[in-house]
């Protein structure tokens, strides 16, 4: 008997997306290709429907880009801008757009009420780093996700123990609308990065050779030190090693906040 076909939703109707058992298909189908092939063929065939990537356009990020473009330039590419940006991540933002031929970048804003209301002085990171998370980027993220079947993200397993094991393709954890989640990079390693970097001559982020291997906003990134977890300078001092865009329930939504899931 044929192996029944993967769920392809329909514009005009995605209430129901997809479930475990198309990720299982997925992750059988797509074991042990080649990662470019796999980004080709999802594109291309439209296997998860109408999908977006989320770029950080951090140290890291080149790659996965480059990837994408290659294969469909006109990928939705979605950058959270939360207003706390290095401004080397910007300009490196708009450098990687313009050199790889990115047609679809899509900048995501915090919603400047929110912010008024519930971070007026700017400084809510410093003594609540989840809630600053959850103003400027869940929520503006979580506003834009009603337009998608399911995302690319940058994960990779190597980054920290809590991405280790990470799957080319899961359900996504942060709703329970049947999305999933797209981690090409999954299995890659820091040499495996460098190599396909160098291959491609890919710009680096700036901030790299700064003893920055992993870069977010400004104020909650520090330097690493050397032989240090890549994401050891996230957060640092805080129980935090996630923003909350992957994470179900690791921030809380500002009150009353419904998202058109």
């Amino acid at each position: 008997m044929a192996e029944p076909a993967l769920r392809t939703p329909d514009r005009l109707e995605t209430s129901a997306r997809f479930t475990a058992q198309d990720v299982v298909r997925l992750n059988t189908r797509f074991a042990g290709a080649d990662t470019a092939a796999v980004v080709r063929t999802v594109l291309n065939e439209r296997l998860l429907g109408r999908v977006a990537l989320v770029s950080s356009f951090g140290a890291e990020s080149a790659v996965l880009l480059h990837l994408v473009a290659t294969a469909d330039p006109a990928t939705p590419v979605m950058f959270l801008d939360t207003g706390k940006h290095f401004a080397e991540t910007l300009a490196y933002r708009d450098l990687l757009a313009q050199r790889l031929g990115l047609t679809d970048l899509r900048i995501l804003s915090p919603d400047t009420a929110d912010l008024a209301a519930r971070d007026e002085s700017g400084l809510r990171w410093s003594y609540d780093p989840d809630g600053c998370c959850a103003i400027r980027k869940v929520a503006p993220l979580a506003a834009a996700m009603p337009e998608f079947d399911a995302t690319i993200t940058g994960r990779k397993g190597f980054q920290s123990a809590t991405r280790a094991g990470l799957a080319r393709f899961e359900l996504d954890r942060s709703d329970a609308a049947g999305r999933l989640k797209f981690n090409p990079l999954a299995d890659w390693d820091a040499a495996r990065i460098a190599a396909y970097v160098a291959a491609h001559d890919l710009p680096a982020h700036p901030l790299v050779e700064q003893g920055y291997p992993s870069i977010g906003c400004s104020p909650c990134t520090s330097k690493v030190e050397v032989g240090a977890d890549s994401r050891s300078g996230r957060w640092k001092g805080w129980d935090k090693t996630e923003c909350g865009i992957h994470v179900p329930g690791a921030v809380d939504l500002p009150p009353g906040y419904e998202p058109a899931f």
